[in-house]
C-alpha cells in the first residue's frame, strides 16, 4: 500500500481501487480500518477511490501523541493526503463519523473541496445531533422483523457503562436496510477492523466547535451532495435536511429502503446517485418524488431543446448531436427513469409513465415551449405528451417512434441478459406488454397535437414498421415524414445526416 508522511511524522497508509479521477474517503466507525467501505456499491466503476486507513487503523501507524486521534487533528492528515496525492483541489467523501472529518477539513480548507460527499453523516461538527428519542422512533421501522425484539431488549440494556465496541455491535442490526447475511458478515469484519480504544477519543471534548464551523463553511463554494438512508436511525432523513441546510450548496438525497450503509443495502442506486453527483456535465431534478439525472450545454439564454432517449439508453446516446445543438440552444438531454443515472422505479414504468415524467420535467425546469427531439420509446411517450398538454412542447422531432397499434404477432416474452445493465431491465416486459395491447386511446386524438413535428424514419432496415410510421404523421396535423436509411438508430449511426434534417426542419 501506498504510504505518506502527515504534519506529525506518523506514516498514513492508503489504498486506491477504481478508474478515473480520484475521490478521496474518509472512514466511519468512528477509527475504522477503510477496507469496509469496499467498492462503495461500484462507485469504482466512475472513479478511482483513494481509501484512508486513518492513524493508528488499518496499515497506518499509530501516533506518538494519543490525542491526536481526536477528528479536529485528523484534519492536517486529510491535507497532507491532499498534498501528497498532487490535488489543488479535490472531491471529498465521508462516511458515518469520517463525515465529520470531511465537513472540518471544508470548514478549514473551503479553497481545497471541488465538492464534498457526506454519506449518512451524523453531523456533530455542525451541532446536529439525534435525541434517543428520535433514535428509538426511527428503529421502530424494524419492529415486525424476527431479529427485532431480541436486538430491541439489548439495546434498551445498554447505559453509559457499555463499552462503545459493545453498543455498536448490539446497534449493527438497526444500520442495514436488510440484516441479511451480508449484513451480517460486513458488520463482523467492521467491528474486528475497529481501533476502539482510539474511538472513544475521536469525538473527544474540544473536538467540534459546531458555531465557528457554521460561520467558516460560509466560504465553501463547492456542492454538497448530503445522502441519507431512508431507514437510518442516526442520522435520520429529516436531521440528514437539517444538515444539508447548513452548507451554502447542498443537496439532500435519500436513498429508499436504505440504512446506514446505503451501498451494502442497493449498491447500484448509492453508485448512481454519487457518480451522478460527481459528474459535472450532470444536474439532478426531482419529479413526483423521481431523481432524473441530465446534462446541460450550450448558452443559457439560448432556445431551449429538450433530447430524449430511447429504451435501454440514457442522454449520452445524444452526445454527437447535442454537441451541435449547443452551438446555438440551451441543450438538456435527460436520462429516464430506470435509465442511467436516474433513479429506478420499480413498478413504475411504461409509455404513460415517461409521458409524465416528460412533462414534469418540463415544468420542473420551466421549459414550457422547448423543443422536444426524442427517440424510439422516448419518442413515443413525447407525442403522447404533446398530444395530451399541446401548450408545453414547441417543436416535436420524433426518431423511429413506436406506433400504438396492436402488435401481430405480439412480441413474445423478452429474455434477461446476462451480466450489469445500464437501466432496469423491468422496463422491458412493461413497455413490451403496452406495445402489444396497447390502451386504444393512445391512437385517438393525435390530431389535438399542435406542435410542428417532424418523424424521422430509418427506412428498411429498421425493426419499427415503416407504413406504421406513414400512418401517424397522417394523424397528426402538417406533420413532415423524412427517411435517413440508417436502421433504428438514426441520430447514431448517420448523426450528420440527422443533424441536417432537424436543421431544415428549423433548429
Amino acid at each position: 500500500m501506498p504510504t505518506f508522511t502527515t504534519y506529525d511524522g506518523t506514516e498514513l497508509a492508503y489504498r486506491t481501487r477504481g478508474e478515473g479521477e480520484p475521490l478521496v474517503c474518509l472512514a466511519g466507525g468512528p477509527m475504522r480500518d477503510a477496507a469496509y467501505l469496499g467498492d462503495l456499491g461500484g462507485l469504482t466503476a466512475h472513479r478511482t477511490l483513494v481509501l484512508l486507513d486513518a492513524r493508528g487503523t488499518g496499515a497506518s501507524a499509530e501516533p506518538a501523541d494519543p490525542g491526536t486521534y481526536r477528528c479536529d487533528r485528523q484534519v492536517g492528515d486529510v491535507e497532507a493526503l491532499r498534498v501528497h496525492l498532487g490535488l489543488d483541489r479535490m472531491d471529498l467523501l465521508g462516511h458515518s463519523a469520517g463525515g465529520n472529518l470531511a465537513t472540518l477539513y471544508a470548514a478549514a480548507h473551503p479553497g481545497r473541496i471541488r465538492s464534498l460527499v457526506l454519506v449518512t453523516s451524523a453531523a456533530r461538527a455542525l451541532g446536529v445531533t439525534s435525541t434517543d428519542e428520535e433514535w428509538d422512533a426511527a428503529a421502530e421501522v424494524f419492529a415486525d422483523l424476527p431479529w427485532y425484539p431480541e436486538a430491541r431488549v439489548a439495546l434498551d440494556a445498554t447505559g453509559p457503562d457499555t463499552p462503545l465496541s459493545r453498543v455498536c455491535e448490539i446497534a449493527a442490526p438497526f444500520a442495514y436496510g436488510r440484516w441479511d447475511e451480508a449484513a451480517r458478515e460486513h458488520a463482523a469484519t467492521s467491528h474486528r477492523r475497529t481501533r476502539w480504544e482510539a474511538a472513544g477519543a475521536y469525538h473527544g471534548e474540544g473536538a467540534y466547535d459546531p458555531a465557528a464551523t457554521r460561520r467558516a463553511l460560509a466560504a465553501l463554494a463547492a456542492p454538497v451532495l448530503v445522502l441519507a438512508g431512508e431507514h437510518d436511525p442516526g442520522p435520520t432523513p429529516a436531521k440528514a435536511a437539517e444538515a444539508a441546510a447548513l452548507f451554502p450548496s447542498a443537496e439532500l438525497a435519500v436513498q429508499p429502503g436504505a440504512g446506514h450503509h446505503p451501498w451494502m443495502d442497493d449498491p447500484d442506486a448509492f453508485a448512481r446517485t454519487v457518480a451522478a453527483f460527481l459528474d459535472p456535465a450532470v444536474r439532478t431534478v426531482t419529479v413526483d418524488g423521481v431523481r432524473l439525472a441530465h446534462r446541460v450545454a450550450g448558452p443559457e439564454d439560448a432556445t431551449p431543446v429538450v433530447l430524449v432517449h430511447g429504451r435501454g439508453e440514457n442522454s449520452t446516446t445524444w452526445a454527437e448531436v447535442a454537441a451541435d445543438l449547443a452551438a446555438d440552444h440551451r441543450v438538456y438531454a435527460l436520462d429516464l427513469r430506470g435509465h442511467g443515472f436516474s433513479d429506478r422505479r420499480p413498478g413504475g414504468y411504461g409509455f404513460d409513465a415517461f409521458r409524465d415524467e416528460i412533462g414534469g420535467f418540463l415544468k420542473a425546469l420551466g421549459l414550457t415551449g422547448a423543443t422536444v427531439v426524442a427517440h424510439s420509446m422516448g419518442a413515443a411517450a413525447a407525442y403522447l405528451l404533446a398530444r395530451d398538454e399541446p401548450g408545453l412542447v414547441g417543436r416535436l422531432v420524433l426518431e423511429e417512434p413506436p406506433v400504438f397499434l396492436p402488435l401481430a404477432p405480439p412480441r413474445p416474452a423478452a429474455e434477461r441478459p446476462e451480466g450489469p445493465l445500464g437501466f432496469d431491465w423491468e422496463i422491458v416486459p412493461a413497455t413490451d406488454a403496452q406495445l402489444n395491447d396497447p390502451d386504444p386511446d393512445w391512437r385517438d386524438r393525435l390530431a389535438s397535437i399542435t406542435a410542428p413535428t417532424l418523424i424521422l424514419a430509418g427506412g428498411p432496415t429498421s425493426h419499427v414498421p415503416q407504413d406504421r410510421l406513414s400512418w401517424l404523421a397522417a394523424r397528426i396535423p402538417g406533420a413532415r415524414l423524412a427517411t435517413i436509411d440508417a436502421g433504428h438508430l438514426v441520430h447514431t449511426v448517420r448523426p450528420d445526416e440527422f443533424l441536417s434534417v432537424v436543421r431544415e426542419f428549423g433548429l
